[in-house]
Parts: C-alpha cells; sequence; structure tokens
C-alpha cells in the first residue's frame, strides 16, 4: 500500500526577521505609491544603514533629528519620517491622518516645476495657494540665472514647513487655553483650577522641549557646511556619472601609443591637482543655507511663544505664592488675637475661682436683712462688672501693645 505523503507546511516567516511597514513612495516624475517595503529593501534602495532606520521606528519615539548619508537623508521630524533620495522619497505610515496635508503638499510641490537662483526676493508664482499658519516660501528668484530646486530640496522644504506649521498651531492652541486659565486662578484658587493649570504646565515642558529639539537640529546643520554639501543629493549623483564617463574615456586612451600615454599621466595629474585644489573650496549651498535659515527663524520665533507663556505661568505662580502667604499670615494674626483673648478670659477665670473658694468674707456672708442683701447684690454686681472691665482692658492692652512692637498689623 502507497504510503501517503504529508502535506506541505505553510510557509513562516523567519524568526527575528525584520515586519514591512507601509511607505508612500513619491518618485521625482510620476505618481505617489504605496508599497510594502521591509528594511533590507530599504537599504538596498537607500543605502541607509540599520541603526538610521531605527531613528524612523514610530515604536522608539526618537527625538527629531536629520541625518544626511551618502545617497540619502533621513528626516524624523515629529510625525514626519521619511528617507529622501535624489529620485524618490519614501514616507513612513501612510495611513495617519496627521500626514494628510503633508502627502497633498509634498505631491503638489514635486509636481509644480519651482525654479530659484541665488537672489536675495522670494517667490512662488508657480505654486498653488495655502492657507494660513503655513510656513515661509523659501523657494528663491532673482536678477540671476534661474535654475530648478533640486528633488531632495523640495522635499525637506514640505518636512520642514510641514512641522513648523503643526508645532506652531499646538503652540497657539496651547497659548489660547493657559491665558484664560491663568488669569481664572489669580481671581479665584481652587483645586479645580490648580489641576488645570498644572496639566497645562505639564503641556507646556513638553512641547518645549520638542520645539527646542527642532531648533537645535536646524542650528546643527547651519553650522555644518559640509553636511549640507552632501544634502545636494543630485549634485552628487551627476558627478557620480560625470566620473564614470572620465573613467571609460580614460581606459580608451590607456590602448594608444607610448607617446600617448606619457601624454595621458599628464594630463591626469593636472586633473588630479585641480580636484585636490577644488576639495578645499566652500560648497555651494546658498540655496539649502537659505531654506533652513527661514524655517529656524519661524521656529525660533514659536519657541520664543512658549518661554513667554512659561514666563507667565512662573509670575502666576509667584503671585499665588504671595496670595497664599498673605492668607497665612492672617490667619497666623488671628491666632495671635485668639490667644490673647484666651489668657485674658484666662485671667477673669482666676478671679472667679478666688471668690469660689470657702473662706470666710463679708461677702459670703448671708445677709440677716433687707439693706445688707442690697448691699451685697450691689458687691456682687460691682464685683463682676469689675472683672470683665479689667480683662477687656487687659486683652485691649495687649492688642496696643502687639501693634505698637509692629507683631500684629
Amino acid at each position: 500500500m502507497e504510503r501517503k505523503q504529508p502535506a506541505p507546511a505553510p510557509a513562516t516567516r523567519r524568526k527575528g526577521a525584520a515586519p514591512s511597514r507601509k511607505w508612500l513612495v513619491v518618485p521625482a516624475a510620476g505618481e505617489p505609491r504605496e508599497a510594502e517595503l521591509g528594511k533590507h529593501r530599504i537599504m538596498e534602495m537607500t543605502g541607509v544603514p540599520t541603526r538610521d532606520l531605527r531613528v524612523l521606528d514610530p515604536d522608539l519615539a526618537s527625538p527629531s533629528t536629520i541625518l544626511v548619508r551618502e545617497r540619502a537623508v533621513v528626516v524624523n521630524l515629529e510625525h514626519v519620517k521619511a528617507i529622501v533620495t535624489a529620485t524618490e522619497a519614501l514616507v513612513l505610515d501612510s495611513s495617519n491622518p496627521l500626514l494628510g496635508p503633508f502627502h497633498k503638499d509634498l505631491h503638489a510641490r514635486v509636481a509644480s516645476p519651482d525654479v530659484s537662483s541665488t537672489g536675495p526676493a522670494t517667490d512662488r508664482s508657480n505654486e498653488p495657494e495655502r492657507g494660513e499658519g503655513n510656513g515661509p516660501t523659501v523657494t528663491l528668484c532673482g536678477a540671476g540665472s534661474n535654475k530648478t530646486l533640486p528633488f531632495e530640496l523640495k522635499v525637506l522644504e514640505v518636512c520642514l514647513e510641514h512641522t513648523c506649521k503643526c508645532l506652531e498651531s499646538e503652540t497657539l492652541a496651547l497659548e489660547k487655553e493657559a491665558y484664560p486659565a491663568l488669569d481664572e486662578l489669580t481671581s479665584k484658587v481652587s483645586r479645580l483650577n490648580l489641576e488645570h493649570v498644572r496639566h497645562i504646565k505639564n503641556r507646556l515642558v513638553a512641547l518645549s522641549g520638542r520645539v527646542q529639539k527642532v531648533r537645535d537640529e536646524l542650528e546643527h546643520l547651519l553650522d555644518d557646511d559640509m553636511d549640507m554639501s552632501e544634502m545636494y543629493l543630485t549634485r552628487k549623483l551627476e558627478f557620480q556619472g560625470f566620473a564614470e564617463t572620465l573613467s571609460r574615456v580614460d581606459s580608451n586612451k590607456d590602448a594608444s601609443t607610448d607617446h600617448d600615454e606619457r601624454e595621458d599621466e599628464d594630463r591626469d595629474d593636472e586633473t588630479d591637482t585641480g580636484r585636490e585644489s577644488s576639495a578645499y573650496v566652500k560648497p555651494d549651498i546658498e540655496e539649502l543655507e537659505m531654506l533652513v535659515e527661514a524655517y529656524f527663524v519661524q521656529i525660533d520665533g514659536t519657541l520664543n511663544k512658549l518661554y513667554n507663556l512659561r514666563e507667565y505661568v512662573d509670575d502666576t505662580e509667584d503671585y499665588i505664592n504671595i496670595m497664599l502667604d498673605e492668607k497665612q499670615n492672617q490667619l497666623l494674626q488671628m491666632g495671635v488675637l485668639l490667644s490673647t483673648a484666651t489668657v485674658v478670659v484666662t485671667a477673669g477665670i482666676v478671679v472667679v475661682s478666688l471668690f469660689g473658694m470657702n473662706i470666710h468674707i463679708e461677702l459670703m456672708k448671708d445677709p440677716e436683712t433687707d439693706e445688707e442683701a442690697r448691699i451685697k447684690n450691689i458687691k456682687f454686681w460691682e464685683t463682676t462688672c469689675g472683672t470683665v472691665a479689667g480683662c477687656l482692658a487687659i486683652y485691649l492692652l495687649a492688642i496696643y501693645a502687639g501693634k505698637r512692637s509692629k507683631i500684629l498689623h
């Protein structure tokens, strides 16, 4: 009887393999598309190492950073996580609803033919109209020769603009909520108002840290000319193709005569000398420098708003502490007054206790006649009124002494 072969087991994912994530692929020419890409595939496409891909992992909550690599730029700015190359941009988590305006703006910006030059004026007449709150327009047009803005700089501008706009909108929303809450707290100190202000202060600290990190990254990028030069991926790609063409020409010349070989060696020496001398020339980064500087100014203004709000919170806390100290001083004064009254009443109690002793005095004898009873009744009221008046006089004297010595106000 023929033995039945077992059915093959279904293919399973290799243990330890990195899961694929959904990416939005935006090419320099063409329509965007969504794709499931794993880490190894992304490393082949962009040349980005694994340690840099961890920065884009949303589960790790890495701080904002911009990493410049040989073939790509890794952008991690708040919820904008992208890898930009000279030919395409990969945006992580394309299903995030917060990235909807970012995707539309990115597609429109890449599809529109931006023009730039090294002039100081700014213009963006070819772009669709955008609403209030967007970042500054940095594509340059001036009197110089026009040239197309590189693809990677277009994507970087959209990332910076969207990040600055989101942080600024959060700052405005926090200001709109914080100032009325702080004013209400100064007018009425209650547990509910204190809890509300505490929550606002926690949000303020967290938002200030995020804005400060973005500002530090832009400042670090502005201070490093070589990093900004390395961000021109299109320029490096064109230079690489030109170098390959030169190498093919040099290989063809190697098959010529000995005289031609000597001439080729002389030309190669001159070319190498020219390349070595050009390595020390400051790179042409004016476009990128003006782009980053414009958004640096915007994010610095947002940070100043948060600093002003933080100072207002600190001033409110100081005012509340002064109010509480004043209330505490009033309670202490009330305690002093009550303590003084207690001492005075105790003095009256001493007088009453003396009269309550079992000793024979004229006032304690039973009256024999009506006249003696009347006299005894008068003496009783005189003694009582005298005791009360004496206690009141001692109390007023104690209060006067306290105010004279500035212990009481």
